[in-house]
């Protein structure tokens, strides 16, 4: 049996630490002395040795405990502490480019900026901006169609974010949590529920439609006839019963207007994103420059500064 001292000296560890890991049960003593003082026996020596390695990974006490009781598995605990280190690591990289953002930033913007980012928590969440959509799409939508739309919708922080980058989340943010003027939330005509309308029916084509769309948009095409139009446009006519007629077409052409506040958020989130996919919104637009430049009384052609738009917004 050793006492204290003598496995604190083995083990090259001060005797007030094993007096905590004692006394916190970590260290099970083997037994006492006749004048009360602790005993350990030689298998303390590896247990110590255990601990002191998995506190030197800054695993906490409760979960060196679970491991030495084999109530979770080390596999699981390190799983965990991995986790724990690359949130940590996110938010240090956030806040790293929010720190150069303000740095290189000129003077008189950098109490305007230090308000947008400082509302933002490191790493952002997200929530604000599932919100928003959750508010902005039409009520009894199904479950399921609301998580697809959310999904598409909700860009997601990046993990080296650069200081344009976490400006654009900022703004974003700011832009969801803000009032929304007017009782419309910013629908389209097309978008609004009257009699007959199946919302899920247009949402579920949308999300068919623009992927067509996307692909047309990566190769460079200008807005124009085509299979990703024809999807577009029977996703409307399928969602209120009727029929994709050239009427029709030049009826939603008219409803389906351009809406500055919501282009402005497909605009941040593209700049969130970093990436030259399409935005679902700058999808939209491509289609609605299509199907503008079909009804058009002077024919299918689309303008050249549509076209630049257009491509831009790629």
């Amino acid at each position: 049996m050793w006492s204290i001292g003598e496995l604190a000296e083995h083990a090259g560890v001060t005797v007030k630490t094993v007096r905590f890991y004692s006394d916190r049960g970590l260290l099970p003593e083997a037994t006492r002395s006749s004048g009360g003082h602790r005993r350990y026996g030689p298998e303390a020596l590896d247990r110590l040795r255990l601990i002191r390695s998995l506190r030197t990974l800054d695993l906490p006490v409760p979960d060196v405990g679970r491991i030495l009781d084999r109530e979770d598995t080390m596999e699981d605990v390190i799983a965990g502490q991995l986790r724990e280190v690359g949130s940590q690591l996110a938010a240090l990289r956030w806040r790293e480019a929010a720190l150069q953002l303000l740095q290189d930033c000129a003077p008189e913007d950098r109490v305007d900026r230090l308000r947008l980012v400082g509302a933002v928590s490191a790493p952002p969440s997200t929530a604000a901006l599932a919100r928003f959509w959750r508010g902005w799409l039409p009520a009894r939508l199904p479950a399921r169609v609301v998580s697809a739309v959310v999904d598409q919708a909700v860009p997601q922080p990046p993990a080296d974010p650069t200081p344009a980058q976490v400006l654009a989340f900022a703004q974003l943010h700011a832009f969801v949590s803000g009032p929304c003027p007017g009782g419309d939330r910013g629908q389209p005509a097309a978008h609004r529920a009257e009699e007959g309308y199946r919302p899920a029916v247009l949402y579920d084509g949308l999300s068919e439609a623009y992927a067509l769309a996307s692909t047309q948009m990566r190769a460079r095409r200008a807005p124009g006839d085509g299979e990703a139009l024809d999807c577009f446009v029977s996703a409307y006519a399928l969602s209120r019963g009727t029929r994709d007629t050239p009427a029709f077409r030049r009826r939603l052409s008219g409803q389906l207007a351009a809406d500055p506040r919501i282009d402005h958020y497909w605009d941040l989130t593209a700049e969130v994103t970093g990436s030259s996919r399409p935005t679902p919104g700058a999808a939209h637009d491509w289609l609605r420059a299509a199907l503008d430049a079909q009804v058009a009384p002077d024919g299918p052609g689309v303008p050249a500064s549509r076209r630049a738009h257009q491509a831009q917004a790629v």
